[in-house]
């Protein structure tokens, strides 16, 4: 379904009051607002294929009603998130999931929805119907020669798909690993894995890069093949200038320092990009913001501090994409929840005074440091995120106009209440 644009137009008008009073008192103490407003404007999230549909855990799935029955109404789905929010103005596809049936078809809607093609990801973490050969005991890493050379061949296939639609970048997440002490030799599992994405790396075209996304366990609890940062940064060092290290947020061990890895991976020049969600013991793939909203604004402070040292662009240098399980929420509320929380961290990195935060390290003021950083997390700049929405056309209340539209009910109307979204 598309969204009428007179409609939000009628939904700003009814809040401009309100917003405007609340705008008026965040500007007010804030310096450079424009910058921020303008930084803002130019931010993007890319939203994944497999992200418009309701999740499961290992215990069950229970599918929500309108849920996208094809590519097409995914890229529906995208367009209508970013009609609402103006900061989802492209999407992830995962290959086999979603393989478009028509190049020009699918570039076309893309188009007319005001889409672009973010990386593509590939999928060698479970069997496909009709796969001649099991992934059981892993894909690049597998001692077996030919289950090696199918999974080298997938990806090989993923980037001929995203190079016809316009993307850039091909991510590959790897279940490979063990279960038990012995089950394999860990030299020769990363060298195996090593020479595979080095087939993979030679086919990528001159102006594509490879995402190595880590993950500290599961499925397998011994040992993962790309288990941590260290790991993902050691391949994409030996594979070369166009391999970059992708982070998710929810794959490290509890506890982890995610924003000193970002830092590091930053300084080094080998930062991918985000997987954005939320965790609150491993994995969880929850909202974003919605368990450690300062983690999210401490990682964000990294990344502003460590791109503007490169003299990077905040928006195009790096891959924002959200990576999430919708399991009780509904999906579209969900991932305008999440945008809106990674919009939300951005804009208060913006706003750390630098010279005084800097002064503070210098001197080990400690507390000094402390207050700077809880100060700019504490002022609320929703309405600074909301005017920037406003200014580019979306809803200054997106969730709010998402339930007073019903467009969950349309969308089960359109597409009935016992609709799978593809690839779940």
């Amino acid at each position: 379904m598309k969204v009428e644009k007179n409609n939000i137009d009628s939904h700003n008008q009814s809040l401009l009051k309100e917003h405007q009073r609340k705008f008026d008192f965040v500007a007010a103490n804030i310096q450079n607002t424009e910058r921020v407003i303008q930084k803002l404007i130019d931010f993007n999230v890319a939203i994944p294929s497999w992200a418009l549909g309701t999740g499961g855990t290992r215990f069950g799935r229970f599918s929500g009603s309108g849920e996208p029955r094809s590519l097409e109404e995914k890229l529906e789905d995208v367009g209508l998130l970013h009609a609402l929010n103006q900061s989802s103005g492209s999407i992830s596809l995962h290959i086999p999931w979603d393989i478009p049936e028509n190049y020009v078809a699918i570039k076309s809607l893309a188009a007319q929805l005001g889409l672009k093609f973010d990386a593509i990801n590939s999928n060698t973490f479970q069997d496909q119907k009709n796969q001649p050969l099991s992934y059981k005991f892993g894909s690049l890493q597998n001692v077996n020669t030919a289950i090696r050379r199918q999974a080298i061949e997938h990806n090989i296939e993923v980037i001929k798909h995203g190079a016809e639609l316009g993307s850039k970048a091909l991510t590959v997440w790897l279940s490979d690993g063990s279960c038990f002490p012995g089950q394999l030799n860990f030299r020769k599992a990363f060298q195996n894995t090593l020479e595979s994405l080095q087939e993979i790396y030679a086919a990528l075209p001159n102006d594509w890069k490879v995402f190595i996304e880590y993950k500290a366990y599961e499925p397998n609890f011994y040992s993962m093949t790309v288990g941590d940062w260290g790991q993902s940064l050691l391949y994409t060092s030996k594979l070369g200038p166009k391999a970059f290290t992708l982070v998710d947020l929810g794959h490290h061990l509890p506890n982890a320092n995610i924003e000193q890895v970002v830092a590091l991976l930053l300084m080094e020049g080998k930062l991918a990009g985000f997987h954005f969600n939320d965790s609150k013991y491993g994995d969880d793939d929850l909202t974003v913001g919605s368990i450690k909203p300062y983690q999210l604004f401490l990682i964000f402070n990294e990344l502003v501090e460590g791109m503007d040292a490169r003299g990077m662009d905040h928006a195009k240098d790096l891959g924002w994409m959200i990576d999430a399980s919708h399991n009780v929420k509904d999906p579209l509320e969900d991932l305008l929840q999440s945008v809106e929380a990674i919009m939300i961290a951005y804009a208060q990195s913006l706003l750390v005074d630098r010279k005084k935060l800097d002064a503070s390290q210098d001197s080990n003021d400690v507390a000094g440091a402390q207050e700077i950083l809880q100060d700019t997390f504490r002022t609320d700049i929703r309405a600074i995120v909301a005017e920037a929405r406003l200014r580019s056309g979306g809803a200054l209340n997106h969730i709010q106009f998402f339930r007073e539209q019903k467009i969950r009910e349309q969308l089960t109307k359109e597409r009935g209440s016992k609709t799978v979204a593809t690839g779940l």
